[in-house]
């Protein structure tokens, strides 16, 4: 038996592999795909995307994120997840995004060349009694989550959806410009709307057939990645000031923004294929197909991919898990990834990496490392611990999650700070004799 079971070889899985392997200790990396899939996955490969393909945003051009802050301490800190996505990225403008199957295809090499590293393809059903880490996500197995759901009781359902992709040679190109919005790049294409279209356009969407949850968890959606239909029963403009606002977008053709706009997000590396930017969807299939063949350009657009909806599960974390993403009562076992709460891949891949570091010290022997609160992923195991259990829900990287400052008032200066006190305490724990190890 190898030194650490991991379970589940997703995002946060692969990254916990890693970061143990490269610290000497061996890993028996469980994942039961292909042999068994989940309803939003397709393939057996390794860190499958089976949501959006953008990553979050990067700090660059003189703009600073708590998502870039997040993947600027990744780097510091040798991300396997992040290493791979920055080879397999596509054109997404101030985003990173990737090339699904080139980046998967990556990951599943890079933990394969791992001699470290054993690769089990089999279910594993219940809490493991050895020391080890459940990254098996947010549609963990049935067996598997009884059986967390046994000893921890606390557990939350929410809905994911996932968005529908094109073929780019599909679109009609004579009724949609190219361009970033404020003319930044050229990686998007968007489909404009007038307010006729729109209001059209709208009223199909909400009267649509949906694939529905049962009733008693009707409704619960995270609010990070709500179905495009359900944030429109919201009210009439409220797509125009999400997915579809028309904000920094100028129609080449009339030098106005639109009344609304759908962006097309390249999904490929060949440029071949773009899914619908913030349009995870619900819908049945043939209403999918119907309703979003109303987006000017969209007419005749062939769907490689149509949306579907999902249940994700995840544990409440404040009851649950302790600061160092531990069971509690159950010392042997961390969580990692979505299952701990946290929403989005690189949170995820922060929390694998977490797990990864602390186990390894278990098995050193070395007191287990406490984030620094000052970061980005300290502030995340924060949000984690602290929040009230009976309101906690799962959380995306964002600066409000951050240590409070005071004394400055403006929101890029308030970013500038965060960013550079986070990366400063990194690279002292990384350089600090007996830190980062």
């Amino acid at each position: 038996m190898s030194d650490i079971v991991i379970i589940g070889a997703g995002l946060a899985g692969c990254e916990a592999a890693y970061q143990v392997s490269k610290r000497g200790f061996t890993v028996d990396l469980y994942e039961m795909r292909p042999g068994i899939l989940t309803p939003a996955h397709k393939t057996g490969m390794l860190a499958e995307i089976v949501c959006s393909n953008s990553l979050g945003s990067e700090n660059k051009d003189g703009r600073v994120s708590a998502a870039g802050i997040l993947k600027e301490e990744l780097t510091l800190l040798d991300s396997l997840i992040l290493s791979c996505a920055e080879a397999s990225r596509v054109p997404a403008g101030g985003a990173l995004a990737v090339d699904r199957e080139r980046f998967s295809a990556l990951v599943t090499e890079r933990i394969e060349s791992e001699r470290n590293i054993t690769l089990i393809r089999e279910e594993f059903k219940e809490l493991p009694s050895t020391l080890s880490i459940i990254a098996s996500g947010p549609l963990t197995s049935d067996k598997l989550a009884g059986s967390l759901a046994e000893f921890a009781g606390e557990r939350i359902y929410f809905y994911d959806a996932v968005a529908p992709v094109i073929m780019r040679e599909s679109v009609d190109m004579s009724k949609v410009f190219v361009s970033g919005r404020y003319g930044r790049g050229d990686d998007y294409i968007n489909c404009p709307m007038s307010k006729e279209e729109y209001r059209a356009f709208y009223d199909a969407l909400i009267h649509a057939e949906r694939n529905l949850p049962h009733d008693f968890e009707k409704g619960k959606y995270f609010e990070g990645c709500m179905p495009v239909e359900a944030l429109a029963e919201r009210g009439e403009d409220t797509l125009r000031f999400g997915p579809m606002k028309p904000r920094g977008l100028v129609d080449p053709r009339t030098g106005h923004e639109p009344y609304a706009a759908v962006q097309l997000r390249q999904d490929n590396s060949e440029g071949t294929l773009y899914n619908l930017v913030g349009f995870q969807t619900g819908l049945k299939w043939p209403e999918q197909r119907r309703v979003f063949s109303m987006i000017p350009g969209l007419e005749h657009a062939e769907f490689v991919r149509l949306g579907v909806m999902h249940r994700n599960t995840s544990v409440n974390a404040p009851a649950v898990l302790d600061e160092f993403l531990r069971l509690k009562g159950r010392e042997n076992i961390f969580l990692a990834g979505q299952i701990t709460g946290v929403e989005g891949y690189m949170e995820s891949t922060a929390m694998g990496l977490v797990s990864g570091v602390n186990a390894s010290r278990v098995m050193r022997g070395d007191a287990l490392m406490s984030w620094p609160r000052e970061t980005a992923t300290g502030s995340l195991l924060n949000y984690l611990m602290t929040t009230e259990p009976k309101h906690f829900q799962p959380m995306n990287m964002n600066l409000g999650i951050f240590p409070e400052i005071k004394g400055i008032r403006g929101k890029k200066e308030r970013a500038e700070f965060h960013r550079n006190r986070a990366l400063d305490s990194v690279s002292h724990l990384t350089a600090k004799a007996g830190g980062f190890q």
